[in-house]
C-alpha cells in the first residue's frame, strides 16, 4: 500500500537557540549570537511532529547568525551525521583529527560509530545555512569515519545527483540511504526510482517550485511518500533545488 505525508514550511517545528544562558556550553559564539533550526521531524524541543521517517531521525534546517556562532564540541555514537552547506562558511572539527573547511555546496557524512565528538562553527561574515541529517547506522559501534565532498551546480545541472549512498562517486555510509539532489534552472521532468517498495523517499525544497505525486511544493515544502515504485516530479519555471532522501523503511 502507498502512503504518502506533505509537510508545509511554516508547520515544521522551529526553534530559537541563543548562545547565552542554559544554551552556552552547546551554543557557542558572541552573546547576540542565536541558530535558527527548522525540524522537519522530532527533535530536542520539538515533539509535536512525526519520529522521523524511515531509519532518518534528524532533518534540519539550520542558519548560525554570527560569526562563531555554531555547536561546541559534543559527543554522538551510533549515529550517521550528514551536512549540505547551502551558504556561508562552516567550520566542522572531530576527534578523528579532521579539520574541514565548507563551502556552499560542500557536504559530509559523519559516522560517529562506537564514539566521536565534533563541533560545528560559521567562521564568515555572512550567515551559515546548512541542512543537517541524521540516520540509525545498519551496524553498531563501527570505527567513526568522516568523508566529503562538493556538488557543483553547473555540472549537475539539470539531473538528480546521489551525494551520498553506493552510486560510483557517493559518500558511503553504513546503511540502506541515499541523499540526492536535483539542481534545474527550467521546468523538466523528472522519475526517482527507490530500490523497493519497502523503501520511502523524502523530497525536500530547498528553493524554486516542484510538482511531485501531484503536490505543489513551494521554498522548504517537503513530502514523504513509500510503497511506490516511482515518484514523478517537474521543476517549476524558475527552476528548483531539491533534496531526496530515500531509506529503508
Amino acid at each position: 500500500m502507498s502512503k504518502s505525508f506533505v509537510l508545509r514550511a511554516a508547520d515544521r517545528g522551529h526553534d530559537r537557540i541563543p548562545s547565552t544562558g542554559p544554551n552556552s556550553s552547546y551554543v557557542s559564539g558572541h552573546p547576540e549570537s542565536f541558530i535558527i533550526r527548522d525540524s522537519s521531524f522530532n527533535f530536542h524541543e520539538y515533539q509535536d511532529g512525526r519520529h522521523g521517517f524511515g531509519r532518518m531521525r534528524v532533518f534540519g534546517d539550520e542558519v548560525f547568525h554570527g560569526m562563531g556562532c555554531g555547536y561546541n564540541m559534543h559527543p554522538h555514537h551510533n549515529f550517521i551525521i550528514c551536512a549540505v552547506v547551502l551558504k556561508g562558511c562552516l567550520i566542522h572539527i572531530n576527534t578523528l583529527g579532521d579539520i574541514d573547511q565548507l563551502g556552499p555546496g560542500d557536504y559530509y557524512a559523519f559516522s560517529a560509530g562506537s564514539g566521536g565528538k565534533h563541533t560545528e562553527l560559521s567562521i564568515g561574515d555572512e550567515d551559515m545555512h546548512a541542512i543537517y541529517l541524521w540516520f540509525i547506522p545498519g551496524k553498531l559501534s563501527l570505527p567513526p569515519t568522516y568523508a566529503r565532498a562538493h556538488f557543483d551546480s553547473i555540472t549537475r545541472r539539470n539531473q538528480i545527483t546521489q551525494l551520498v549512498g553506493d552510486a560510483n562517486g557517493a559518500l558511503p555510509v553504513e546503511q540502506d540511504i541515499r541523499i540526492s539532489r536535483l539542481a534545474g534552472d527550467r521546468p523538466a521532468d523528472y522519475i526517482y526510482t527507490p530500490r523497493s517498495s519497502g523503501h520511502g523517499v523524502y523530497v525536500f525544497v530547498i528553493d524554486g517550485e516542484l510538482q511531485c505525486q501531484g503536490e505543489t511544493l513551494g521554498w522548504r515544502d517537503s513530502i514523504g511518500a513509500w510503497g511506490q515504485s516511482s515518484l514523478a516530479c517537474r521543476t517549476g519555471h524558475g527552476g528548483a533545488d531539491v533534496l531526496l532522501v530515500e531509506t529503508i523503511m
